[in-house]
C-alpha cells in the first residue's frame, strides 16, 4: 500500500480582498464575491518565490512527520510553471535547502492538474522501484503576479492567488491510502491561455501577463465538455480504486466559479466538498491544500474516501483517490 502519511501548507502573509481585487479590475465587488466565488486571496511579497513558498510548507511536514529530510528517496516539485527562473528547475533547489541530500530531485509539470498527476506519478514510482521507500511532493503557486487586472480577456484567472503544500507518499506506511487515479486530456485547447513572451516562439519580447486567445471560443469548448470530462476522470479514479460516485465521502477540487462548483457537486452526487473562497486558485496546489486544510479542520475524518479532482490549461482532467485514515 502507498500512504499519503502526511500533508503540510503555507500562504503568504499578505490577503488581498474582494474589494481589493474588484478595485484593480473595475468589476463590482459583488460580481468577485458571487460570481467569481472569491472572498480573497494571498499574495506572495516581492522576494517569496515558488522554491521559498515550497520550502516553507515541506518545513512544516517534516516538523509535523517527525521525518529526516536525509531518509527522503525522491523530491518531486509539481508546481507553477513560472518559478524564480526561466528554464530552471525548481526541485534541486528545494531539495537542497530542505536538507534531503540523498534525494533525486524530478519536476513534473501539468499546471493546475498538479496534485492529482503528481500523486498518480509519485505512487507509480513507489510501485515500481523496490529501492524507494519515500517521495516528498511539494507545490507552489505565485501567478498573481501574472494577472494583468486590465485585461478583460483574462478576467477568469482574477482569482488567481499564492500559496504551497506538501505531501509525503511512504510505501506500506499504514494509513491513508492512496488509490486509483485517472486523467483525460483534449490538447485542441492547448494554445488558449499562456504567456506569450518568453518562449521559443517570441524570445525576445511581447506580453509577459497571462493571455487568453480567444475567450469566446474557449469557453464554449469548455462549456461543452469540461463537466463531463471532470465526470469522467471521477469515475476512472474510483473504477481503479474498486470504488463509485455513491462511495466518495469528500470532494476536494480546484477553486473554480460556483456556479461550475455546483453543477459538478450535483453531477458527482457528493454531499461535502471544500470551496476555497478564501484562497482563490492556487495552480497545482489546490486539492492537496484542501485536503490538508480539511483533515486539520476535521472536515475529513477516518475512513472517509477522498476524490481529489482537477483540470488544468492544456487542456488535462485529472483524479485521485485516497481512503483517508
Amino acid at each position: 500500500m502507498i500512504s499519503l502519511a502526511a500533508t503540510a501548507s503555507y500562504l503568504p502573509d499578505r490577503w488581498m480582498s474582494a474589494a481589493e481585487v474588484a478595485a484593480a479590475s473595475g468589476i463590482p465587488e459583488p460580481v468577485i464575491v458571487e460570481k467569481f466565488g472569491l472572498r480573497g486571496k494571498h499574495i506572495a511579497a516581492e522576494d517569496e518565490h515558488v522554491s521559498d513558498l515550497s520550502v516553507r510548507a515541506a518545513e512544516s511536514l517534516f516538523d509535523e512527520s517527525g521525518t529526516v529530510p536525509g531518509e527522503v528517496d525522491v523530491v518531486m516539485y509539481f508546481g507553477s510553471t513560472w518559478k524564480d527562473y526561466a528554464v530552471w528547475q525548481a526541485a534541486p533547489w528545494i531539495a537542497h535547502r530542505l536538507g534531503c541530500d540523498n534525494a533525486y530531485a524530478v519536476e513534473y509539470d501539468n499546471v493546475s492538474c498538479g496534485t492529482p498527476v503528481a500523486l498518480r506519478v509519485a505512487r507509480d514510482m513507489l510501485l515500481a522501484e523496490d529501492e524507494l521507500r519515500t517521495v516528498l511532493v511539494v507545490a507552489a503557486c505565485r501567478e498573481s503576479y501574472l494577472l494583468d487586472y486590465a485585461n478583460e480577456r483574462s478576467r477568469f484567472m482574477f482569482n488567481f492567488g499564492d500559496g504551497a503544500v506538501a505531501g509525503l507518499l511512504v510505501k506500506d506506511g499504514g494509513r491513508n491510502a492512496l488509490l486509483g487515479c485517472h486523467g483525460i486530456t483534449d490538447g485542441s485547447f492547448s494554445l488558449q491561455v499562456k504567456v506569450p513572451a518568453g518562449g521559443s516562439v517570441s524570445p525576445n519580447g511581447g506580453y509577459r501577463f497571462l493571455d487568453v486567445s480567444d475567450p469566446a471560443s474557449m469557453k464554449q469548448g469548455l462549456d461543452r465538455v469540461s463537466l463531463a470530462n471532470f465526470v469522467r476522470a471521477a469515475e476512472g479514479a474510483l473504477d481503479r480504486s474498486g470504488a463509485g460516485l455513491a462511495d466518495v465521502d469528500y470532494l476536494c477540487g480546484i477553486h473554480m466559479k460556483p456556479s461550475m462548483h455546483r453543477a459538478l457537486v450535483e453531477a458527482l452526487g457528493v454531499e461535502r466538498a471544500a470551496y476555497l473562497d478564501d484562497t482563490g486558485h492556487m495552480s497545482g496546489v489546490d486539492p492537496l491544500f484542501a485536503l490538508d486544510r480539511a483533515v486539520r479542520s476535521g472536515d475529513v475524518r477516518d475512513g472517509d474516501l477522498v476524490l481529489l479532482l482537477a483540470a488544468g490549461t492544456g487542456y488535462t482532467w485529472a483524479a485521485s483517490v485516497v481512503r483517508w485514515g
